[in-house]
């Protein structure tokens, strides 16, 4: 048996998950025709119980769709799938049952806006509300959208209410191209308007610009590139539905934290004195309190040693309760050279681990150390083998043959 996540979509047609293309199409066939509003007038119900067989057909009619539905559900749907968004179900049915419109067919929709929101990291850590002003177009009051007096709006002539010019050139014998662009004499709209017959309050437009506040709810633990929708508080259009505002998140880069999904990475500097004596250090968390870390005397940190707090990392969406790890990695700072006296040293030199001892022998050569310049170049090259060879022989010299 084929094993879903869920089965209402196939539920709603009357059908199972082992169904075939075919099967789902006749069920479908026989949903949409009983349950069409057209067909159940006085069924409040009808056009949303419509709505849903529609739906239900259009994703599971669709093999990616269907897979992606099978494997996680709505939520897999609704968190990225293949296609945009879902059509509507007039235009389902007319393509199922070709054409042929319907009394009742939703308008297309307007395009999304999509603005930038800059957080913190303690924004994120801690929720926020922020206030977004924008500006937006919305249909005139005063006409009603029409942009003027009623009847004033007539075809364009130029474009034939097309909005678009088709010019025709010859290009050589035999030769045509076809050239579209948008008609001037109505800025592509397919309308004309009088001047004198124009609304006043939008000249004609049908629109007028509106500033809009909107309140972005930034939840505890989201995430960078999270999308915060505002459903139909797009451009407004005459015959069309606005369409949706979409905020992205975007997080600013913070001094202390680097966030990686729930964890919070931050690197700390050590003394060599503190990283073999033990030490103790106050980290500020990103909610304002204070908690100590620390480790043992004895307790050694080597340079590149990574510790973490359980707890003290980002709260988890829509489970702020539970939290990821802080994580620390530590840089050990060594002191400058010739820090102390060499009496210091030898006492110093007893107290750590014996070093080790090397017995120099008559085939040994002794050598020094010098600061590397990844600059310099031996001054022993830019001679070869050959030139040592001929090194007695003038330079300029050649043999003659005679």
């Amino acid at each position: 048996m084929k094993m879903v996540k869920e089965t209402k979509f196939y539920d709603l047609l009357g059908a199972s998950p082992r169904s075939t293309e075919s099967e789902l199409k006749k069920a479908y066939r026989k949903l949409a025709l009983k349950c069409h509003p057209d067909k159940n007038p006085n069924d409040p119900t009808a056009l949303e119980k419509f709505k849903e067989i529609s739906y239900a057909y259009e994703v599971l009619s669709d093999s990616k769709k269907r897979k992606l539905y099978d494997e996680g559900g709505e939520q897999a749907l609704k968190e990225g799938g293949p296609g945009g968004a879902p059509h509507s179900a007039f235009d389902i049915f007319d393509m199922f049952f070709g054409g042929g419109g319907s009394r009742h067919r939703q308008p297309s929709k307007g395009k999304d806006v999509v603005h930038q929101l800059k957080v913190t990291l303690e924004d994120m850590y801690n929720g926020t509300t922020k206030r977004l002003s924008l500006q937006k177009n919305v249909i005139c009051e005063k006409c009603d959208g029409r942009g003027g007096k009623e009847g004033a709006v007539s075809k364009c002539g130029s474009c034939r209410g097309t909005g678009i010019q088709v010019k025709i050139h010859q290009i050589g014998p035999g030769m045509m191209q076809q050239i579209q662009s948008m008609c001037r004499e109505c800025d592509g709209k397919g309308e004309r308007i009088n001047a004198k017959d124009r609304c006043k309050n939008c000249n004609g437009k049908k629109v007028i610009k509106q500033s809009k506040i909107l309140e972005v709810h930034v939840d505890k633990g989201m995430n960078e590139g999270q999308k915060v929708v505002f459903h139909g508080e797009g451009d407004q259009e005459p015959d069309l539905e606005a369409g949706d505002v979409i905020i992205v998140l975007v997080e600013k880069e913070h001094s202390v934290f680097h966030r990686q999904n729930e964890d919070l990475l931050l690197k700390m500097d050590l003394s060599i004195t503190e990283a073999l004596c033990g030490f103790q250090r106050v980290i500020k968390t990103l909610d304002s309190r204070e908690i100590v870390v620390s480790t043992l005397p004895g307790e050694v940190i080597k340079y590149g040693d990574i510790k973490c707090v359980i707890g003290e990392g980002m709260p988890i969406y829509r489970d702020p309760f539970q939290k990821g790890r802080m994580i620390v990695q530590f840089k050990v700072e060594f002191p400058p050279n010739h820090w102390t006296t060499a009496q210091n040293i030898k006492k110093l030199e007893r107290l750590l681990p014996p070093k080790d001892e090397v017995i120099m022998t008559d085939d040994m050569e002794e050598v020094g150390l010098q600061d590397y310049d990844p600059n310099h170049r031996s001054s022993a090259g830019g001679r070869n083998a050959y030139d040592e060879d001929d090194e007695d022989q003038p330079r300029g010299m050649q043999c003659q043959s005679h």
